[in-house]
Parts: C-alpha cells; sequence; structure tokens
C-alpha cells in the first residue's frame, strides 16, 4: 500500500470512529510524525479526506476534521432518501440471480441481535450495501451512495448505544431485504423510507439529548 493510501485509510478511520474528534487540527509536523509518512503522500491523503468533505483546510498547512450537526446529517439523510429508496426499488423490479442472495441476507437479519454484537450488525449490513450496489448494477448510483456511506459511519456513531433502535433496524433492514429477494419494489422502497425516517428521527434525538 502507498505511503498516502495507508495515511488515508488510518485517518478516515480515526474520523469516522471518533478518535478524530470534530475540529481535531491535523497539523502536517504532527501528523507526518505520528504516521509516519512524509508530507508530500500525507498532503495527498488530506486533499482526498477534503473531497469527502470530511477534512476542511483552516490554513495553507492546517486541516481541521469538518464538524457534523443537525443541518448537515438532515441535508445527508435528503440525499440518502433519494439514493436508497431508488436502490431498493430498482434491486426488486430487476430479473437477477441476485434475489436469493436477498432472502439469505434477509433470514441473518432475522437470527441477528444487534445490541449484543454492534460491529457484526453493521457488518452484515455492509453486506447488504454489498450485495446492494451488485443488483442495482449502475455505476454512478453506487459510486454517489459510496460517498454518502463514507460520512453516515460517523453519524452512525450516535446511535450505536440505543439497544431499542438497534432491534427496530434489524427488523426494517429484515422487511427491506425480503422486499427485494420477492421483486416487490414498492414495498423495497417504502420499506426503506420508513427505515431512514427512523433512523434520522433517532439520530436527532441523540444530539438534542447530548447538547
Amino acid at each position: 500500500m502507498r505511503a498516502s493510501d495507508r495515511a488515508y485509510v488510518t485517518i478516515l478511520d480515526e474520523i469516522q470512529s471518533g478518535i478524530l474528534a470534530p475540529g481535531t487540527v491535523l497539523g502536517e509536523v504532527d501528523q507526518s510524525t505520528r504516521l509516519g509518512v512524509s508530507r508530500t503522500p500525507l498532503r495527498e491523503a488530506l486533499g482526498r479526506l477534503a473531497a469527502d468533505g470530511l477534512v476542511v483546510q483552516a490554513s495553507p498547512r492546517v486541516t481541521v476534521v469538518s464538524d457534523i450537526d443537525a443541518d448537515d446529517i438532515r441535508e445527508l439523510f435528503d440525499l440518502r432518501r433519494a439514493l436508497e429508496e431508488l436502490a431498493a426499488r430498482l434491486a426488486a423490479a430487476r430479473d437477477t440471480s441476485e434475489r436469493d442472495r436477498f432472502a439469505a441476507l434477509a433470514a441473518e437479519f432475522a437470527r441477528t441481535d444487534a445490541a449484543a454484537d454492534p460491529d457484526a450488525y453493521y457488518a452484515l449490513i455492509a453486506r447488504f450495501d454489498g450485495a446492494l450496489d451488485a443488483a442495482v448494477a449502475n455505476d454512478y448510483l453506487t459510486a454517489a451512495m459510496r460517498n454518502v456511506r463514507t460520512h453516515l459511519v460517523r453519524v452512525r456513531r450516535l446511535a450505536r448505544d440505543k439497544p431499542e433502535r438497534l432491534a427496530a433496524s434489524v427488523s426494517e433492514h429484515r422487511l427491506i431485504a425480503s422486499a427485494v429477494g420477492a421483486g416487490d419494489a414498492d414495498l423495497a422502497a417504502h420499506a426503506t423510507h420508513v427505515h431512514l425516517h427512523n433512523a434520522l428521527t433517532s439520530i436527532l434525538e441523540s444530539l438534542e439529548t447530548s447538547a
């Protein structure tokens, strides 16, 4: 792996996990030393993160982790709703061999205890997202969703400590996967809409509680 790629992956993971909180200063000298890379690959990594919207330039040599507030989250979910409802509808409507895969994923969601192992649950969601991308088979749509998911990892942390929300999310994903597997495009889109509405409501409530 190139030095710039290694730096990008490390900082991305730290931002998404909350190790690097919003507003954290990422000075070139400090980060180069910490990550064991020279300034050129570090600048490349920070440039990619800036393009992702995860960091912003405070000065020519100082970068900070971007903030994320309620308005940002609402805007993110506006885009997410448009993309994911369309993806679910397309995946269900297309005659594809992926249908059995979604039925199997629905069965996995039915057996999942997200509150007991949130990390395993989010890994299952990642596999569901991968299956959705494969079924849609639209590079433009999946690229747009990939960018949204980059930010969602940060946002999802706000709901990780709410067992009741995790349990509801499992049921919602099971219904979406079942609908796609059954080829019911309307139900797949509607179930996605309900899931995203509930997820956004829960996250905004978490922000208000912590404010």
